[in-house]
C-alpha cells in the first residue's frame, strides 16, 4: 500500500481508502448497466461478437462512472487526472476533458 501512496502521491491510508472504494464501485456498476446496454442493442450471448461489443460498451462506461463516483466521494480531482492519463495510455490524446 505504500507503494500506491507514493505512486499516486497520497498522504493518508483514509484517502487511499476512499480511492479505493470508488475503484470497487466503478468497476461493478460499469459491468451492471453494460448489461442492459448490450441487450438494448439485441445481442444474444449466443453471438460471437457478445463479449467484444460488451467490453468495448464497459471501457467508455467506466471511465464516465469513475469520475462521477470519484466526484461524490470527494475525489473528483484525482480521477479526472487518472482518466485523462488513461486515455492517454490507450492512444486516446485527442479526446479532450
Amino acid at each position: 500500500m505504500k507503494i500506491l501512496k507514493q505512486r499516486w502521491g497520497i498522504d493518508s491510508n483514509r484517502r487511499l481508502f476512499i480511492i479505493l472504494l470508488v475503484f470497487a464501485i466503478t468497476g461493478s456498476l460499469a459491468a451492471k448497466l453494460a448489461r442492459p446496454l448490450v441487450e438494448f442493442l439485441d445481442i444474444s450471448r449466443d453471438s460471437w461478437y457478445y463479449w467484444p461489443v460488451r467490453i468495448l460498451i464497459i471501457l467508455p462506461v467506466y471511465k464516465v462512472i469513475l469520475v462521477i463516483v470519484g466526484w461524490i466521494f470527494g475525489e473528483f480531482d484525482f480521477f479526472y487526472t487518472f482518466v485523462k492519463k488513461m486515455l492517454n495510455r490507450m492512444g486516446l490524446k485527442f479526446i479532450k476533458l
